[in-house]
């Protein structure tokens, strides 16, 4: 059985339809099949018991591991040092050449012996539909077959693995029989196997040559994509790590960006806010677009403004407005959200959720994040068509009819619905952005209406999101609560870094907001969000502050923040979506809100140190 690994201790590899979390312990603790948002087969991340996992590990207890990537690339090698010798895992999804959706996928795990002997571990127990559907093995000579209904999980084992290990079929508490052995390996050895989901074909020998050829390929399709990259930064590695993330956690199928590829990973150990990440936000997929755009990925950019195009194309209509704030990530709107009472949670934290109740939510702010995204496309080449054109001018008339009313809010609160400030500062950006379009292409639109209306957001924000007691823009208009999120107000070109308004903004969020350089979102006791309990610090929101302070100039203080952010990554450099007391992460892992930040926020730094404190250039 798999030992509880924290959420930090896990690295992530994948295909580019879905991804597996394996644990410094060897463990593969989550994984999807056969997409990100499909149910899990893997998840020993929420419920090391009832969870189902696929392990390789040293029999003794008396080893150090360490984990590390192939330079520049998505495949993970586990490293085990005993005292008899040192063993290797390389794990990997090849990506299939094709891109369009497909229900196979494969997961290859390679063992080898690099110094003296280990005595290794295999244990194999998948879960089925969350742990939900019950299912059988059959044994080979080569390997073995999970069925489970229409599903199908086959094991090709591979060299020594198969001569060595002995496999046996035992009872599992998933919900059917399990697969576990052990053997030992030497210096020179080859085992693993490779795990094939959704392939109607019986367990064979896995050979080393096809190994090969599979690992060749997959260390060729990451290093080639990220040749692409145009940085030449400071933090070359660190941004370099984040662009593979925010790919991995990137649909190719449809160029829909997830949030993060976990489910029921918790905000506070022990608390209810544990949410579904493995949709497409417009928000966050919309913020990754700049992210890219900045290290040279214009193609990305281009799919994902496709993939938006298609859903404004839909108009659904409804309460909510012309967009859905969040999608499957084919495109589909059916996120009902619903709780497995029978996995106890990632350290007791229950509920574990699935689907997400707030995809019905209305939040005015997705229309600017939308249409700044759109704009920095367009200035790097990439535009839109006649139809597209002709969905984001109905989508700015629908906006100049209802930007005015409560909404809910970026952080999906569950409150109820308020004026919240953000949402007006992305209205105004959402008609900016939509002026300057219409202005540098020609084409049609309500111009003169989206200017007045641009133009009455700004004043309503200028008085009504203004505090006078706090000095500070607030969260919402009635209220004096400050919030982290009123840092974009400067990164989308609303107000003048250097204005006293928000240069007074900043020194009160640095107050009431910032612990040690970590950034929360808001205070919850201070303004009810409707949900129990508390949060840790939101690591989006501190690389936001480190490009606000870049751009106000305190630019030792920006890159200080950053060099301090750079140390609660974890071993491979990931980040989940917050930041507890002590330093772990919490929340959804890896997450791809906290990743293209770090690139924004690194971007702007560079830009400041390199042009001595100048101020970098609004967004889009």
């Amino acid at each position: 059985m798999t030992n509880s690994s924290r959420i930090s201790e896990h690295g992530i590899i994948g295909d580019l339809q879905t991804a597996a979390l394996v644990s410094t312990d060897g463990s593969i603790d989550w994984l999807c099949l056969p997409r990100f948002d499909s149910p899990a087969l893997f998840t020993a991340l929420v419920d090391p018991d009832r969870g189902g996992f696929c392990q390789i590990r040293p029999v003794t207890d008396a080893y150090t591991t360490r984990q590390l990537y192939h330079p520049d690339s998505a495949v993970l090698i586990t490293r085990f040092m005993t005292e008899d010798g040192v063993a290797e895992v390389v794990d990997f999804m090849p990506v299939a050449e094709e891109t369009r959706s497909s229900d196979h996928h494969r997961l290859v795990r390679i063992v080898r012996v690099v110094r003296g002997e280990v005595a290794l571990r295999f244990d194999l127990r998948p879960a089925f539909d969350y742990g939900r559907a019950p299912h059988t093995v059959e044994r080979t000579e080569h390997g073995a077959v999970f069925r489970a209904g229409e599903e199908q999980l086959t094991v090709h084992l591979a060299g020594t693995l198969t001569d060595r290990l002995r496999v046996d079929a035992v009872d599992g508490a998933a919900g059917g029989a399990a697969l576990h052995g052990t053997g030992t390996l030497r210096v020179g050895d080859v085992g693993g196997g490779m795990l094939e989901y959704g392939s109607a074909s019986e367990p064979r020998r896995f050979a080393e040559a096809e190994a090969r050829a599979l690992f060749d390929g997959t260390l060729e399709h990451w290093r080639g994509w990220l040749a692409r990259s145009t940085y030449r930064g400071r933090w070359r590695e660190q941004m370099n790590r984040s662009a593979i993330t925010l790919k991995l956690l990137t649909y190719r199928p449809s160029g829909a960006l997830v949030a993060a590829p976990t489910a029921g990973l918790p905000e506070q150990l022990g608390g209810e806010r544990n949410w579904d990440y493995r949709f497409t936000w417009i928000r966050d997929a919309s913020f990754s677009v700049s992210a890219l755009l900045g290290l040279g990925f214009v193609d990305e950019a281009r799919s994902y403004i496709a993939w938006l195009s298609d859903r404004m194309h839909e108009q659904v209509g409804n309460d909510s407005g012309p967009l859905k704030i969040m999608y499957r990530i084919d495109g589909s709107s059916l996120l009902g959200e619903e709780e497995l009472p029978h996995l106890d949670g990632y350290a007791a934290s229950r509920p574990v959720r699935i689907g997400n109740g707030a995809s019905d939510q209305l939040q005015l702010d997705i229309y600017g994040e939308a249409l700044d995204a759109i704009h920095a496309a367009d200035q790097h080449g990439v535009q839109v068509g006649h139809r597209t054109w002709t969905e984001l001018a109905s989508v700015l008339d629908w906006l100049a009819d209802h930007w005015d009313q409560p909404d809910e809010g970026v952080w999906e609160t569950r409150g109820g619905r308020q004026h919240f400030t953000y949402g007006r500062v992305n209205s105004w950006a959402a008609f900016d952005r939509g002026i300057r379009l219409a202005g540098a292409t020609g084409r049609p639109g309500n111009v003169a209406r989206w200017t007045a209306e641009r133009d009455r957001v700004y004043e309503q924000v200028m008085t009504r999101g203004w505090s006078a007691d706090r000095g500070a823009f607030v969260q919402h208009y009635d209220t004096d609560v400050l919030d982290a999120s009123i840092l974009r107000m400067v990164m989308v070109g609303m107000i003048s870094s250097d204005d006293p308004l928000w240069q007074s903004t900043l020194g009160a969020i640095e107050r009431d907001l910032v612990s040690d350089s970590l950034v929360y979102r808001y205070d919850p006791a201070a303004s009810p969000d409707g949900l129990r309990g508390s949060e840790g610090t939101f690591s989006l929101c501190t690389f936001w502050f480190v490009e606000s302070l870049a751009r106000a100039g305190r630019v030792d203080e920006a890159r200080l923040v950053f060099e301090k952010m750079l140390t609660y990554a974890n071993h491979l450099g990931l980040y989940s979506e917050e930041i507890g007391l002590t330093g772990e992460q919490l929340g959804n892992f890896p997450q791809a809100f906290t990743h293209l930040a770090l690139i924004n926020a690194a971007l702007a730094l560079d830009t400041a140190l390199d042009g001595s404190g100048t101020t970098p250039p609004p967004q889009g």
